[in-house]
């Protein structure tokens, strides 16, 4: 985006955003086609927030997804209706994951059809059973995100709602009552399975299987009811290609964008709000009805003089990679184009993350870094230029589990080093070649990784302690004090439209829509 798309004026909007991440750009666009006045303040030289592409290499025409990097929880209906220019595609294989045992490499390939993934299961476990457990489990899960999907852009439920809409209490009692590792422990009986099926509940969420707080149930909930399928697809041109096209929605529309304009106060009575900007050139003041915060709840609290609410602590590693060539795997009964079209899985056992979870809450590195890896270029070659992909280059992008700010408060640069080191040593362990022999260099001849920690995060993207969800995810049902659509706040005029709103997290475009639901609700614009 350029770096000023228009100016605000001097004027009293409709709405003001403060924020241009992909939720406020929704939101701006709804609200724009709606027929209201909106003007989004960015205080970055770009849209786009944490879903941007980014040439991180210098001189290589790779345009990653530098953040985020998946699509599953965009609905659909915010595609339609704001008649987005923006495609994903699916992915043949779900996952891989290399494990030696009986003293040979071999692994977990699932994807390729029901056939093929059931052959895969019977050659690591010896026999059917731990497939058709495999089957029931997801066919259950299947089943609630085809109820609970919808209701994400509907106004909030109650949990006896929610609960009649599931309709199933043996997968409410697993997903919504009981720590996931009962549901786990229940139904599978090999480590490496039962570690595959663990990871999407500790997605950015540093929690052991059986955390009481559940606070794993709703990141594992989260991660497998998007699009009412649970599918993580692949964005067409990457993320940046989702984010300019909503801003182009949203300008389309009428929005005013502009970026080099910090907020720094929001001032209101409940029916009208000024808020203080800051641009290279000074201060400035925007009036608003309404005024929609696309940014963490810490920092809608420092903007409205409130209590700021305790930050929860991120616990990833990202880590984004060019290769020349990808590394030849020890398995050989899979080829690489297939294991790292889904998701790679390494030191992902059941009990690896748990001996991991246990280090790392100890304040120790993991010896053992849990991660896992897949390859956008495979599924959409597009974001690297015709050379590249002449060549056969391609992207790898490493999301690291267990890795908690904490762990980098001291030395940030000096433990982020040694994290990536641990981490990508556990990918050579499966590899029948290093993988620094197929690193891409960049013009300067450095090779093209780079890696972020949660403390980097916070610093890049003011995300609180790094944590990707900007809190700890929430139920997708009302609590005591959630208001109507989860992005009620105590001003009467001032929505939360950012990943900490209830039903909040990832790229989905769920609180932007809700909180632009909430302004039109409202019925006092133009």
């Amino acid at each position: 985006m350029p770096a000023h798309d228009a100016r605000p004026g001097h004027r009293t909007y409709d709405a003001v955003i403060v924020g241009g991440g992909h939720n406020g750009l929704v939101a701006a666009a709804y609200l724009a086609r709606a027929g209201r006045s909106v003007l989004v303040l960015e205080r970055l030289d770009h849209t786009g927030g944490a879903a941007v592409s980014t040439r991180p290499f210098a001189g290589v025409d790779a345009r990653l997804s530098r953040y985020s990097y998946l699509v599953s929880l965009l609905p659909d209906k915010i595609v339609h209706d704001l008649g987005l220019s923006f495609q994903v595609r699916k992915r043949d294989v779900s996952s891989y994951t290399p494990v030696d045992r009986d003293g040979r490499p071999t692994g977990l390939l699932v994807g390729g059809g029901p056939e093929r993934t059931r052959e895969a299961f019977a050659r690591l476990t010896g026999g059917e059973r731990e497939y058709e457990a495999w089957r029931r489990f997801y066919g259950m899960t299947g089943e609630v995100a085809r109820r609970v999907f919808p209701t994400l852009t509907e106004p909030l439920p109650t949990r006896d709602e929610l609960r009649r809409r599931v309709a199933d209490d043996d997968a409410w009692r697993a997903l919504f009552e009981e720590p996931v590792g009962v549901a786990i422990e229940e139904r599978f009986q090999d480590d490496l399975v039962r570690g595959v099926v663990l990871t999407d509940a500790l997605i950015g969420t540093f929690a052991d299987a059986h955390d009481p707080s559940l606070r794993q149930n709703r990141c594992f909930l989260y991660h497998v009811i998007g699009g009412g399928t649970g599918d993580w697809d692949v964005p067409v041109g990457g993320m940046g290609a989702l984010t300019d096209a909503l801003a182009e929605a949203a300008r389309a529309a009428g929005a005013v964008l502009v970026t080099g304009h910090e907020a720094v106060r929001i001032d209101t009575d409940g029916r009208t709000a000024e808020v203080t900007y800051r641009t290279a050139d000074g201060e400035g003041v925007a009036t608003a009805r309404h005024v929609l915060v696309n940014a963490s709840p810490q920092e809608l609290a420092a903007l409205t003089g409130d209590p700021a609410p305790e930050p929860a602590e991120g616990a990833q590693l990202k880590v984004n990679m060019l290769l020349k060539r990808l590394p030849r795997l020890r398995d050989t009964s899979v080829d690489p184009r297939e294991a790292f079209a889904g998701t790679f899985h390494i030191a992902e056992g059941y009990e690896q993350l748990a001996a991991a979870h246990a280090q790392a809450a100890a304040g120790q590195l993991p010896a053992a870094p849990p991660s896992e890896i897949y390859c956008h270029s495979l599924t959409d070659p597009t974001i690297l230029g015709p050379d590249l992909v002449e060549k056969g280059y391609q992207t790898l992008t490493l999301f690291g589990l267990h890795t908690p700010a904490r762990l980098f408060e001291k030395d940030n640069d000096a433990v982020r080093e040694e994290s990536l080191t641990s981490t990508l040593a556990q990918l050579d362990a499966h590899l029948a070649e290093p993988l620094a022999d197929c690193l891409a260099t960049d013009a300067d001849g450095r090779p093209c990784i780079e890696a972020k920690t949660p403390l980097d995060l916070e610093r890049d993207l003011r995300l609180p302690g790094g944590n990707i969800f900007h809190r700890e995810l929430s139920w997708p049902y009302a609590g005591e004090s959630t208001g109507r659509w989860g992005v009620e706040t105590r001003h009467a005029n001032v929505l939360l439209c950012g990943a900490g709103a209830v039903r909040g997290g990832g790229v989905s475009g769920v609180p932007g829509h809700n909180a632009a639901m909430a302004v039109l609700e409202a019925g006092d614009g133009s």
